[in-house]
């Protein structure tokens, strides 16, 4: 089960890259809870959060490790983006960001059941000219 949920891992960062919506859903159970720097909650509550990283930083994820025991996986990522449309007000600065992040998996039933994400989110808004998280 660990390389098939890593494999689901690696679809999850595929689709989430290409910001397509409709390949991530089938991938995460139905009562799948995800935690985030920006909220938490089920699919519903979280991909209007990812839409918007998409469109206003073009968050991408690469993959730099990775490791799996029974149902959980963990993922350190080198993040980067650009601010490249207004985010909760702000307008974009055109500035990069380079950033360490790293996500927690849960599975159950071969599919995505919690998600844990953290990232510098201080050093990714002082990067793009956004004002510090409070």
């Amino acid at each position: 089960m660990t390389e098939q949920n890593k494999a689901v891992v690696r679809q999850y960062v595929q689709a989430f890259n290409a910001g397509d919506i409709d390949a991530l859903r089938p991938l995460f159970n139905d009562d799948a809870v995800v935690q985030g720097v920006l909220g938490w909650g089920t699919l519903d509550v979280v991909i209007p959060i990812w839409t918007m990283l998409h469109e206003s930083l073009g968050v991408e994820l690469t993959i730099e490790e990775m490791i799996a025991e029974g149902d959980f996986v963990a993922v350190r990522y080198l993040e980067r983006g650009t601010f490249r449309a207004a985010i909760r007000g702000t307008p974009p600065t055109g500035k990069s960001f380079e950033v360490a992040a790293m996500e927690w998996f849960e599975f159950r039933d071969g599919k995505i059941q919690r998600r844990w994400g953290a990232r510098d989110m201080a050093s990714q808004s002082r990067q793009c000219g956004l004002p510090l998280p409070a």
